[in-house]
Order: structure tokens, then C-alpha cells, then sequence
């Protein structure tokens, strides 16, 4: 069945290297004729030693030597054309999968990430670099290597016997190089990925590993991983290094044996000095595109073990397919017998849970942690596929709509709010490449965030970083919020939001949703604090992944809160939490 899933993704990318098959052909058609011209240095080596010094005619070198300057010049201006029409395949290639790879990272990563989501990016990029490589252009002159062989054999059968063994030499060195090398450099791989992982990790909370003077815990612990990537890197290079090296000094110990041969073979007469020539180089020809694939064989081995992770990925995470656009929705929101099972796990963290928000409302969704409000909030966004039971916004489910409309449908403020590289206006606008600075300002307005923002030294302009940076949590808080409502959603999720809201905060939040409900717009907020359901006409309580009790608020608050009247009076005040 895996193997099964794993062919989908492996018929991606054979579709998208099939888009440049002509090219292939083209390549394939320029390494025949500069494997034709590869005989020019041997014809001219057996021409001078056989005839010129023979006949001690400078008129006839001098006519060879033209000719063959025009012939190398032929065969160096193909070379040139075919590595530079790889090196477009391989662009090509990358371009064509560069969107889907990236979808499907993101998309695995945000769900569960894991090894493959990790390397996706530099796997797509790694099978790039051996299509661009020589290591391919090698896998296209492999096939004339019988050609100069039977050449070889021509001029003698002892120097052909000899230059079939040491083909098969090399061809065994090769073998067993990807049979010793294989393992080590997978550790390597892999190694390296877990150490950059683990340094990604510690700049994220580069912070908190300064304010709590952990650099030293931090270093040692990122040192060990680095350490292993090290030794693994060390010990592939070793393996990988010995056979280069052994390949190189074989194929050089060929050509003297060749040459000796040769000469034994010339002063008993039964060959020529300008054979003798000829066959070293054309030995020297046959058996480069073989060592050439040694050299390279830590790209080649890298290539396969992406594409392999690739197939993989691409299974995993399959295309999305086209949907229809449906009308602009109202915020009607219907959740029926909605399970929710987490990515990876067998255990449901919501279990039939059904309620109904209309239009103009706000949900407040409580219940103690583990209870599941982040598991409906990360369900209700599509980010997480039911399990069982179904999402309809306007009564369609949320599969109907394409992921892109459905996150700008759906505004979102997860519990950790993130920033990017950028400008405030520019985290607002979602990174949008021609972002609208109407909506920029609309939206911080909506979020009661455009007073704070012009307060900072740039204003909009001013630049962040993905911890924020000189921004405090409460401010990151509203930047989200403006962030999440953007796109006009029509129904907006605030998991958490007073989280890191002051006073002045909390109100803010209170009067951005007073706000959208009086849009017509519906909003769900995940809460701990009473402050945060001020605003909420419906409550629905969660508890073990189940509905404990749902309905409008004060209803809810006075039959499951023991402390029903203290939240009500502190709701009523706004502004504590």
C-alpha cells in the first residue's frame, strides 16, 4: 500500500522531467556527435606517427593540425551547448515542481512535520544540481564506451582485453563505492538535518536562552549534534574520498599499463607507434565517463535519496485539486457530529461535537486546558481534516473551497502569535506582494491597532522580526489581530486571544468584535479568562473532547459555572481578566 501511495508521487515528478524529453533528445544527439569528435585526438596522434614522420611532410601536418583545431573547436562549442541545456532542464525542472514542493511542505509541516516536510526544499534542489551536473552529461556518453573499446580492439585484441578489464575494474570500484558509501552518507544527511533543526530551534528562542543564561547548555547540546553531523560527514568523505582516489590512480596506472603494453606490442611489430598512441587515448576516453560517475557519485547517491523523499512527500501531501468558486458566504458556521482525530495519533481530541453560529454572533468556547478548543479552532480554520462528522460555512463544507479562499474566509489568531521578516504593514497584508494600504489600515483600525503602530518609530514601515522584536507580546497580539482580519474574513477564530493582552488591550479586542457582529460577522474565541467571552452572545463548553453544555451565555454560565455570577460581574466591568 506505502509503495502504492509512493508511486503517485513518483509519477509527479516523471511528469514534470518528461516536460523536457525534447531537450533530452537534443543533448543526446550533441553527445553523439562529440563522442564522433572524441576520435579526432586519436586519428590525429595515429596520422602523425604513421605519416607525417614518415613522409617528413610539413604540409600535411600542417593541413591535420588545422583540421583538427577546427574539430576540437566543433566538439568544445557542443560540449558547451549540451552542459548549458542541462543546466536549463535541471532549472526547468525545479521551476516546474517549485510551487507544488513548496505546497506540499507547508502544508505537511503545518499538519505534523517530519523528516521529509523538513528536506522537501533541498531534495527538489539536490535532484536540480545532478541534472545539471556532469555526473548526468556522463550517463550520455556512457553508451559509446563499447564503441571505443571495439575501436581498441581494432588496433590489437591485447590492448582491447586490457581495456575491458579495467573497465570492469572501475565499474566494481563504482558498485561497491554506492554499496559502502550509501549508509554513511544517509547518517550523514541526516545528521545534518537534525543539527540545523536543533540551531533553528535555539535562534527561535534565542531570547529566552539569554534571559535564562542557557548559551552554555544550549552550545553544548547544539554541539553534540554537530559533532555527530561531523563525524558522519567525515566518515562518508573518507569512503566516498578512498574510492575516488582509488579510481583515479587505477585509470592512471591503466594508461601506462596500456602505453606499455603497447610498446611491447610495437617492438615485436605487430602494431604501430601511432596505434599505440591512439588506443591510450581512446582507453582514456571509454573509461572517463565511468570515473567521472565516481567522482560524482555523492550527487548522484544525494539525487536519489531525494527524489525517493520527494515521491514520498508528494504522495503524502497529494495536489490539490481545482474546486469551483462559490459565491461570497455569509457567516453562518454548522458543525454536525464533527470528530477530530490529530495528525498521527489515534486518539480523538473531539468527539461529535454540534453546534450552530449565525450570522452577527460571537461563540465562547471554554473548557479546561486539554478540553480541545485549540483542536475545534485548528478544525474549524481546515487546517486539521475531520475525522468524522462535517464543517459547513454557508452550507458548504470547507473542503469545497479552495485553501487560499478559505484562509481569507476564515480569519485565524492562533494561541503563539508569529511574525515574519518584514514590516508591520507588510506581516498585516500576509506578506502579499502588492498588498493594499487601505486594507492595512482598515485592518489595524478594525483591531484598534493603528494607534500603536504609528507610535512606533516607522510607523507601518517599521521593520520586525519573526520574534517580533523590539514589539511586546501584547503588541504582537494586535498585530495578528489586524493580520487575521486582513481579508475581511467573514467569520474570525481567536484562539487565546487575551493571552497577552493588557488592559487597554482587552478592550480593544472587546470593541473589534462588537465591531464585526455588527457587520454580520460571526466570531469564535477559544478562552480561559473571563474578560475574553464579554462580548459573546453563546457559550459552548467543552470537557474530555465533548460538548458539556451549549447555548447563550448567561443560560450556559448559570447551569455548568459554579462561579457564574463572579465571571458575569467581571464580563460586565471588561478589562479584568
Amino acid at each position: 500500500m506505502q509503495q502504492r501511495q509512493t508511486e503517485k508521487g513518483r509519477q509527479e515528478l516523471l511528469e514534470a522531467r518528461r516536460e523536457s524529453r525534447g531537450l533530452y533528445w537534443i543533448v543526446a544527439l550533441f553527445s553523439f556527435f562529440v563522442n564522433l569528435l572524441m576520435l579526432t585526438s586519436p586519428l590525429y596522434m595515429l596520422q602523425v606517427y604513421d605519416r607525417v614522420l614518415g613522409s617528413r611532410s610539413v604540409e600535411t601536418l600542417f593541413s591535420l593540425t588545422l583540421l583538427v583545431a577546427f574539430l576540437f573547436l566543433m566538439m568544445g562549442m557542443l560540449d558547451i551547448a549540451r552542459t548549458r541545456i542541462m543546466a536549463r532542464v535541471g532549472a526547468r525542472f525545479q521551476q516546474k515542481l517549485d510551487r507544488r514542493v513548496f505546497d506540499a511542505v507547508i502544508r505537511k509541516a503545518a499538519v505534523k512535520p517530519d523528516e521529509h516536510s523538513a528536506t522537501g526544499l533541498r531534495d527538489l534542489e539536490s535532484v536540480q544540481r545532478l541534472i545539471s551536473s556532469p555526473a548526468l552529461t556522463a550517463f550520455f556518453d556512457i553508451p559509446w564506451t563499447p564503441f571505443f573499446l571495439f575501436g581498441i580492439m581494432i588496433f590489437h585484441p591485447w590492448l582491447g582485453y586490457l581495456a575491458i578489464s579495467g573497465g570492469v575494474v572501475l565499474i566494481l570500484i563504482t558498485v561497491t563505492n554506492q554499496a559502502f558509501t550509501r549508509r554513511p552518507m544517509a547518517q550523514a544527511n541526516q545528521a545534518v538535518v537534525q543539527s540545523e533543526h536543533i540551531a533553528a530551534q535555539l535562534q527561535a528562542e534565542a531570547e529566552s536562552v539569554q534571559s535564562m543564561g542557557m548559551r552554555d547548555a544550549t552550545f553544548h547540546r547544539w554541539q553534540k549534534s554537530r559533532n555527530k553531523a561531523l563525524r558522519e560527514f567525515i566518515s562518508a568523505n573518507d569512503s566516498g574520498g578512498g574510492f575516488s582516489v582509488a579510481s583515479k590512480v587505477f585509470r592512471q596506472f591503466l594508461q601506462s599499463a596500456m602505453l606499455g603494453l603497447g610498446a611491447y606490442l610495437v617492438l615485436h611489430g605487430e602494431m604501430t607507434p601511432g596505434a599505440m598512441i591512439a588506443g591510450s587515448i581512446l582507453m582514456g576516453r571509454a573509461l572517463a565517463p565511468i570515473e567521472m560517475l565516481i567522482n560524482q557519485w555523492s550527487v548522484v547517491q544525494r539525487a536519489s535519496k531525494g527524489w525517493n523523499n520527494l515521491a514520498e512527500l508528494l504522495s503524502m501531501v497529494p495536489a490539490e485539486v481545482p474546486r469551483t468558486p462559490l459565491p461570497a458566504p455569509k457567516a453562518k458556521l454548522e458543525v454536525q457530529g464533527l470528530t477530530v482525530v490529530p495528525p498521527g495519533e489515534a486518539q480523538a481530541t473531539l468527539r461529535v461535537v454540534n453546534f450552530m453560529l449565525p450570522p452577527g454572533t460571537a461563540l465562547g468556547v471554554i473548557g479546561p486546558s486539554g478540553a480541545g478548543k485549540s483542536s475545534l479552532a485548528r478544525a474549524i480554520t481546515g487546517l486539521w481534516r475531520p475525522a468524522g462528522g462535517k464543517i459547513r460555512l454557508d452550507g458548504a463544507t470547507l473542503d469545497q473551497y479552495d485553501a487560499t479562499v478559505l484562509g481569507q474566509l476564515i480569519g485565524y489568531l492562533p494561541q503563539r502569535v508569529e511574525l515574519f521578516d518584514g514590516t508591520i504593514a507588510e506581516n498585516i497584508a500576509r506578506l502579499a506582494p502588492e498588498p493594499d494600504p487601505d486594507k492595512i489600515v482598515t485592518a489595524a483600525k478594525r483591531a484598534d491597532a493603528h494607534d500603536m503602530i504609528l507610535k512606533l518609530p516607522n510607523g507601518y514601515d517599521t521593520r520586525v522580526t519573526a520574534s517580533g522584536g523590539r514589539l511586546s507580546g501584547g503588541q504582537i497580539q494586535r498585530v495578528g489581530l489586524a493580520r487575521a482580519m486582513y481579508s475581511d474574513p467573514v467569520i474570525l477564530v481567536l484562539d487565546e486571544p487575551n493571552s497577552n493582552l493588557d488592559n487597554e488591550g482587552s478592550k480593544a479586542l472587546n470593541s473589534a468584535i462588537k465591531t464585526l457582529k455588527s457587520e454580520g460577522k460571526s466570531v469564535i474565541i477559544m478562552a480561559h479568562r473571563p474578560a475574553a467571552i464579554q462580548e459573546c452572545d453563546l457559550l459552548l463548553v467543552l470537557e474530555n473532547g465533548a460538548v458539556k453544555a451549549f447555548g447563550p451565555k448567561d443560560k450556559v454560565l448559570n447551569e455548568v459555572v459554579r462561579n457564574a455570577q463572579q465571571i458575569q460581574k467581571t464580563a460586565g466591568q471588561g478589562g479584568v481578566q
